[in-house]
């Protein structure tokens, strides 16, 4: 009895492939580096952005820096009568690096200032700014103090401004509103790049958008240490430095 197992037909034809010659299988295909902000987000198709602006626009958490009576007038909007939490906004974020939208509200003051924007470049990107009420647009009835910064777009960059002193919180429902709307029809590509969009300057000014760049970029390096002759890191000594 043969045993023999029968050979299909089919394949007697195919060649066998020879030890003795490396097969020439393709190599793993290297991808670019995905970044945080690139040009390839002019490039993502539309139906893509509209979801992503989609869900942007609908889930900002908030990070509230109440300053002046203002901060009032944010939490009562924030309450069950009008309550901005339909609306897809979360108030009351932990802390800046889990929020994407600062509401400033209230008197900005020159000492507060740097604070102001340690916090906002504290929170990630893309993140928004409405100046609430008229001490944080302008100064309000102290725009002449010696202590009061004329607008707190003088040193962060503002997307909405809701006037009043102080708005109602009909009025901040409103200003919600009008950036939800902004960016619903926003693109980040056009929002970070050096193409001009909105929200870009050619200088350095004070509330131009971060660069690509500068996104990108690694820790900042600690000043060198001063020498056994006294001498510091900028360059004068410690009796000058005292001196000024």
């Amino acid at each position: 009895m043969d045993v023999t197992p029968e050979t299909n037909a089919r394949h007697t034809h195919l060649p066998q492939p020879d030890a003795s010659e490396p097969l020439d299988t393709p190599g793993p295909v290297l991808l670019p580096e995905p970044k945080r902000l690139g040009a390839l987000a002019r490039l993502a198709p539309e139906p893509m952005k509209v979801i992503l602006n989609w869900g942007r626009r609908y889930s900002l958490w908030v990070f509230n820096f109440g300053l002046a009576c203002c901060a009032i007038e944010f939490i009562a909007a924030s309450m069950a009568r009008h309550d901005f939490i339909r609306l897809g906004v979360i108030p009351f974020a932990p802390g800046p690096r889990q929020a994407d939208l600062m509401v400033v509200s209230g008197t900005v003051t020159d000492k507060m200032a740097p604070a102001v924007k340690r916090l906002y470049e504290q929170m990630p990107e893309p993140k928004y700014v409405i100046s609430f009420g008229a001490c944080s647009n302008c100064g309000g009835p102290y725009w002449d103090s010696y202590s009061v910064t004329k607008g707190v777009d003088q040193i962060i960059p503002v997307d909405v401004y809701v006037p009043g002193c102080p708005p109602r919180p009909e009025a901040l429902l409103q200003g919600i509103l009008k950036l939800q709307e902004k960016i619903a029809r926003e693109s980040l590509g056009e929002r970070y790049g050096h193409g001009g969009g909105p929200g870009t300057t050619t200088g350095p000014a004070a509330g131009s958008r971060p660069s690509t760049a500068a996104l990108q970029s690694g820790l900042v390096k600690p000043p060198a240490a001063a020498t056994d002759t006294g001498t510091a890191p900028g360059g004068a000594t410690g009796v000058e430095v005292g001196d000024k």
